[in-house]
């Protein structure tokens, strides 16, 4: 099986816009100048986009080729989709753009997943599942300590803040015990494992 396929990458593309476009105006940008009347102007804010995509994707991208990688590496087929390949991801996307044009203020999607199959140990499909809440955990640590040491330039103040604050909402909410969480495939695995 390949590292990676060229409809993988069109997907991870697909998936850094979509999640650059839901973020785009939620998180604050300091800007330069400012226009009381920006937020009334018919415009899309690429700059918006772009730091939301800065900020947001790398957190969803590297979990997900976390999950592969380590799939891949345990001989397992592992294969990267975004969101518009399952009905129902496909819905929560759809009901995702529907709550951010209403302005509703919770929203919940998966913007990809990986699919793994194949003939492993339940301990290695724990650790397939593992593999990218613990990068969540490291992009959360990290800038943790960054931001506590103070070994930070100001102008990195704000994406540190977020990537910590994002990794930190992923890693938690991965992890729980709930059934299509990765959080369950770990726990799942580990038991079937030892027991």
């Amino acid at each position: 099986m390949p590292l990676i396929t060229f409809g993988e990458i069109i997907d991870l593309i697909a998936m850094t816009f979509f999640v650059g476009y839901i973020f785009a105006d939620m998180i604050p940008i300091r800007r330069e100048s400012y226009d009381p009347l920006q937020h009334y102007k018919k415009r899309f804010d690429f700059e918006g986009l772009k730091f939301a995509v800065m900020a947001t994707a790398p957190a969803i991208i590297l979990h997900e080729l976390a999950h592969k990688f380590v799939a891949l590496g345990f001989g397992l087929d592992a294969v990267f989709y975004a969101f518009y390949r399952s009905t129902f991801t496909l819905m929560l996307g759809v009901f995702t753009v529907i709550a951010k044009l209403t302005g509703f203020g919770f929203m919940f999607f998966v913007p990809g997943y990986v699919g793994i199959s194949g003939n492993g140990t339940n301990l290695q499909f724990a650790l397939a599942a593992f593999a990218g809440p613990f990068v969540n955990l490291v992009l959360w640590i990290v800038p943790l300590y960054l931001l506590k040491n103070k070994l930070y330039k100001k102008k990195h103040y704000l994406i540190l803040i977020l990537t910590q604050k994002i990794n930190m909402f992923l890693f938690i909410f991965n992890m729980l015990p709930i059934p299509g969480f990765d959080g369950y495939k770990v726990f799942i695995g580990l038991i079937r494992s030892f027991t």
